[in-house]
Order: C-alpha cells, then sequence, then structure tokens
C-alpha cells in the first residue's frame, strides 16, 4: 500500500493503484493517505499544521511549539496505551473528520473530490465493516468479535505508531517553524528531510523486510518513488554525502535505541 502511493511498487500505473486502493480493504483511505502522506507529510516534515503524523495534541506533546498540559507529565508512561489506538482511531476518527472538514491538516486547504472518490469512501467503509465486524458477530457472537477486534486495532496500531514515531520523534530530529513573515521554511528541502528524518537497524535484514524498508527513513524522504529494495545501497551515497557536506546523517542502530531515544523525548517535552 505504501509503496504504490508512492508509485514505488511496480513500472505498471494500474498496479500501483490498486497496491494504494488495498489500504481501503483495511478501513482506511487511499486518497487522503496519499494527500497526507505523500504531500503533507513528505513536503512539510515536523511542521506544525502541516504534517498530520505530529498532530497529536492535547494527549501528547511532541516539540516546544506545542501547548504543554500538566498530565504531559506522564507521557512516557501511558504512550502505549494512546499509541494502540492508533489504527482504530485512524479509520473510524480521523477519516470521517478529514471527510466532513474538507481539510486533510488543520493549515492546509479545502479539499475537493470526485463523485466517484465520495462513492469509493462510503462503499469501502461499509463493506470493511461488514467484513471485519458483521461477518464475525454473525459466527461467533458480539462479545468474542469485540475482544478479537480490540486485539487486532491495538496491536496494528502499536505497531505502526512505534514505527512512525522512529522515524521523526526522537532526540536528534529537529521541527522547523516557517517564518513569521513570509510563511516559508528557509531551509532546502532536501537539507530539512535529512534533519527531520532519522533511520534505524539499518543492519537487520529481518526488521527490513518486515517493515518494508521503512527503517531507511531518510533514504525514503528523499527519494519516495524509489522501491526500498534499493535503500541498502543508496543509504551508503546519502551517508557520503552528508559527511562531505558536513550535514548531520541521524541513524540508530536498532530498533531500541531510536525506541529509547524516542522516550527520552518526550519525557523531556512532557517535563519542559
Amino acid at each position: 500500500m505504501h509503496e504504490g502511493s508512492h508509485q514505488s511498487f511496480s513500472r505498471i500505473p494500474w498496479l500501483n493503484k490498486l497496491s494504494a486502493y488495498s489500504l481501503n480493504a483495511l478501513g482506511g483511505n487511499a486518497l487522503y493517505w496519499k494527500t497526507k502522506h505523500n504531500i503533507n507529510h513528505h513536503t512539510y516534515t515536523n511542521i506544525q499544521g502541516m504534517d498530520d503524523d505530529i498532530k497529536i495534541e492535547p494527549f501528547m506533546r511532541f516539540h516546544t511549539t506545542q501547548k504543554r498540559y500538566w498530565i504531559h507529565r506522564f507521557q512516557h508512561i501511558y504512550w502505549i496505551g494512546l499509541y494502540g489506538l492508533t489504527y482504530f482511531v485512524w479509520i473510524f476518527i480521523s477519516d470521517y473528520e478529514k471527510y466532513f472538514t474538507r481539510k486533510i491538516a488543520s493549515g492546509g486547504k479545502n479539499q475537493h473530490w470526485s463523485m466517484q472518490e465520495h462513492l469509493i469512501f462510503w462503499s469501502t467503509k461499509i463493506l470493511y465493516l461488514a467484513v471485519f465486524i458483521g461477518v464475525p458477530v454473525y459466527f461467533t457472537g458480539l462479545a468474542e468479535t469485540l475482544t478479537g477486534y480490540g486485539v487486532m486495532t491495538f496491536v496494528c496500531g502499536l505497531t505502526i505508531g512505534i514505527v512512525f514515531q522512529m522515524a521523526h520523534i526522537v532526540e536528534p530530529t529537529i521541527f522547523p517553524q516557517p517564518d513569521e513573515n513570509t510563511h516559508k521554511i528557509e531551509q532546502e528541502w532536501a537539507i530539512h528531510q535529512i534533519q527531520t528524518t532519522a533511520n534505524f537497524g539499518t543492519g537487520n535484514k529481518v526488521l527490513s523486510w518486515f517493515l518494508g524498508g521503512l527503517n531507511f527513513q531518510v533514504e525514503h524522504h528523499l527519494f519516495p518513488r524509489i522501491s526500498h529494495v534499493h535503500y541498502p545501497a543508496i543509504n551508503m551515497l546519502v551517508k557520503e554525502t552528508c559527511k562531505e557536506h558536513n550535514i548531520m546523517y541521524i541513524e540508530f542502530s536498532s530498533l531500541a535505541a531510536a525506541f529509547w531515544s524516542h522516550l527520552k523525548h518526550i519525557r523531556k517535552m512532557g517535563m519542559a
């Protein structure tokens, strides 16, 4: 789904589109994802009001420009519950919020979709409920379905929550703010991507397979239309280029190291 949205899954356009729309079979919406991820996140990485991936306030505080509440003192403890809700909130709240407000991000422009996309949105949402809730309830009962569905969505949410946070919400990454007068980021785009993004566990082939190359996040942000199978080779070239131009390249040796850095970061943001 991810690479299909970036048109890097195949050289055949319709196959990329089909793989992208497989997200609808899992309760999401491919059109919203492509706008939210390919445009907002990849263009305005870690920028408040534009990058929807860092929009979790008031429940958590990721950087200094976000308002701090007393409960944030404990966010390094209760994160597990919120991350576990990521998938559920995505398909049952966030998608509908985007649909009815017509905004992908709070600082973005109003979106306009064709009648075909409206039909796809509602038909796939209803089909998802029928397949993942309706059919299991019919065969096993309501309590058993809700229990199984709850476990499934929590594990999925926890997994994608952790993976996404390791890529951008760690100690060395920055959260740039636009100029107050021009509303622009003065930093060059490629450097902006390197400063706001981190790799982890790139030497672990099992992890790379499991995550579809998402642990090579720097390379993905620089070359999103190149398949992840080429990231290990590109990784070496990017590192050499960064060293040549004295640009800090952020990479953790393992998922655990990146996760520990993430916990320290959110604890600091909660206490600050």
